[in-house]
């Protein structure tokens, strides 16, 4: 039996800045990389209340050009020392990855508050130098991990911090489209933070060990289909399927506990998450093979009622609010800093043929 639960997911971020009863004070934004995210997170900075955004930096000219049509009251610059050296409250980088360390570095020297796309950095003595600067400079510091701001997401680890699915056994979580296809980084890079992310907020827990397999079909050298293993202390275990050379779209987020069983899937249009009161009971006492008898319970479905608010956007409003209040946000630098140890042990175990590596 499928029902639908009635109590709406929790709102708003869990940790999220609280907003004040006072004016908002107006904040300026400039945006660095108009390409694929870029135009999204201008779309949405806009739109937040008490905010524009005056300066977006591109090095293409086509894409300014299209950024002109759209936002033709901010400033449009190949340069980004014109951003730099500008008012604006906060930088926010949607750009290549080997280029976040240096840009965010520039931006936190020029005392900006930074938004950086996931990862921060590709290693993490630069996240480590990243956090020390926002901190010294006291600057909010943000890394876009935009799933922890997804309703379902937030919803799924109420459900786990609740019990509701007791002991967690294992997750098994699928990243899989045809492209995009990245020239810079491998699949690893470019889709595990996601998942990663996900996992250390929902569990609240980090991998103790790693195992990564891997093969690259159409750039040399660069992997566009992994497999990733993660054990964690108290037994669990986790697999990450990753791929940019798939027939479809999956987006699929399965935990498994001893009471129930939980799906995330972010392709459905309405329905991202559905609980099932499915599992094994195993006997308490049995001494012969006769006595062994394992009972399947196979109950109802719940899918708990989640209103759709666009997690980017949530996101950007998280980062306005903390920039307005002086707070830390969600996913500053340092909650981010041991994704970036296990992205570097994940590599690492890819390099050696899927040993297992430490975190």
């Amino acid at each position: 039996m499928v029902t639908r639960a009635t109590r709406s997911a929790m709102n708003g971020v869990a940790g999220a800045c609280a907003r004040s009863l006072v004016p908002l004070r107006h904040l300026q934004f400039g945006v660095i990389g108009y390409g694929y995210w870029g135009p999204q997170l201008v779309r949405n900075l806009h739109s937040l209340a008490e905010a524009s955004v005056t300066f977006i930096v591109d090095i293409d000219e086509e894409r300014l050009a299209q950024a002109q049509i759209h936002y033709s009251q901010a400033v449009l610059t190949r340069d980004v020392a014109d951003l730099l050296a500008s008012p604006v409250d906060g930088v926010v980088i949607a750009t290549p990855i080997h280029t976040h360390y240096a840009l965010a570095r520039a931006a936190l020297l020029a005392d900006k508050h930074v938004f950086v796309e996931k990862p921060l950095a590709l290693n993490v003595a630069e996240v480590e130098e990243l956090v020390a600067l926002a901190q010294e400079r006291q600057r909010v510091l943000m890394v876009g991990y935009t799933f922890l701001y997804h309703r379902a997401v937030q919803e799924l680890r109420r459900i786990i911090a609740d019990g509701q699915l007791g002991k967690i056994y294992y997750i098994d979580a699928q990243r899989l489209n045809l492209g995009l296809f990245r020239p810079d980084v491998n699949v690893i890079w470019d889709l595990a933070p996601h998942d990663l992310s996900i996992l250390r907020y929902v569990l609240n827990a980090d991998p103790v060990a790693v195992r990564a397999t891997g093969a690259a079909y159409i750039q040399p050298n660069i992997e566009d289909v992994a497999y990733i293993y993660l054990r964690y202390a108290d037994g669990m275990i986790a697999h990450l399927q990753l791929s940019w050379l798939h027939p479809s779209k999956v987006r699929r987020f399965t935990v498994v506990g001893d009471r129930r069983m939980v799906v995330y899937d972010d392709v459905e249009p309405l329905d991202k998450l559905w609980i099932y009161n499915r599992g094994v009971d195993r006997p308490a006492h049995s001494t012969t093979f006769e006595e062994f008898q394992l009972s399947y319970r196979s109950g109802e479905i719940i899918i708990p009622s989640i209103p759709w608010v666009e997690p980017l956007h949530a996101a950007c409003e998280h980062f306005a609010d903390c920039i307005r209040q002086d707070q830390r946000p969600l996913s500053d630098g340092a909650w981010s800093l041991p994704i970036t140890h296990t992205l570097v042990a994940i590599q690492r175990s890819l390099e050696l043929g899927g040993q297992e590596v430490a975190v």
